[in-house]
């Protein structure tokens, strides 16, 4: 199986390190518009670096790792590449608002595609992957994805009609989790704590609280209210956050996420 990039920035590059993983370094191959960077991920990882075209003549899969406003020309440079292709290449596009659809239209062909919204915990292997499917792609090519790239995290099945949406909750919300870190660390060196030390108690936390949930299946809301004593200090901290409308400003900012994603789908 031959897994190749086009575009290795942060999100490709994480996928990438999680493809070297799955099916070793001599089977990925990267293009990357800054040769230097190309270079040096290259040393690092000891995946491929080589032009666009040769990727795509050599790959079994092939991730679009560009930005939206940047898909149409990339695409547009590669048609002929891609016509000139023989055999199936199953197309992997990271690009967020983009229909499957639209990812065919650009690259002139009628593709397989999967298309996949990742964030940026699989750099630690601890990703959460979005993915739909089109153009016919078949269950052994899919399971193949799927085998090449568990290495990156976990993976959630949506339609695409869903997809938007799922990834203003994972593919934005490390952002939004960062704040949230951010800010309970504050709270901890107003009350007295060293910098690193709040960090260190607000990091592992939130962690645990995911990692719990997760493995019991545990809605949110009753995990909260078994660490609410009446009268006590959670409650407390509790109220606070409700009279700020805690609630409502993170559904806000998942809302306003999910506007701006279709926004540059357009």
């Amino acid at each position: 199986m031959k897994i190749g990039f086009i575009g290795c920035g942060n999100m490709g590059g994480a996928l990438a390190r999680a493809a070297v993983k799955g099916v070793s370094a001599k089977n990925v191959a990267i293009a990357e518009k800054d040769e230097a960077r190309a270079r040096a991920f290259a040393d690092e990882t000891g995946v491929t670096a080589t032009t666009a075209e040769e990727v795509i003549a050599s790959s079994d899969y092939l991730f679009l790792g560009v930005k939206p406003q940047l898909l149409g020309q990339v695409l547009d440079g590669l048609k002929d590449a891609l016509a000139k292709r023989t055999g199936r290449l199953v197309l992997v596009s990271m690009v967020a608002g983009v229909t499957t659809e639209k990812v065919q239209a650009l690259a002139g062909g009628d593709y397989p595609v999967i298309r996949i919204m990742p964030n940026l915990p699989v750099s630690a292997g601890e990703g959460m992957i979005l993915y739909c499917t089109a153009g016919g792609v078949t269950e052994e090519e899919l399971n193949g994805f799927l085998s090449a790239m568990e290495e990156a995290g976990r993976f959630c099945r949506l339609e695409e009609k869903l997809m938007d949406a799922g990834t203003a909750v994972s593919g934005c919300g490390p952002a939004f989790v960062c704040l949230m870190i951010e800010a309970l660390a504050d709270g901890g060196v107003q009350v007295g704590l060293p910098r690193d030390k709040a960090l260190l108690l607000a990091e592992q936390t939130l962690l645990g609280a995911a990692k719990l949930l997760l493995k019991t299946g545990t809605q949110p809301g009753v995990l909260k209210d078994a660490v609410c004593s009446p009268g006590g200090s959670t409650i407390a901290g509790v109220h606070a956050l409700e009279e700020g409308a805690f609630r409502g400003v993170v559904s806000d900012a998942v809302l306003a996420a999910y506007k701006r994603t279709v926004e540059l789908g357009k």
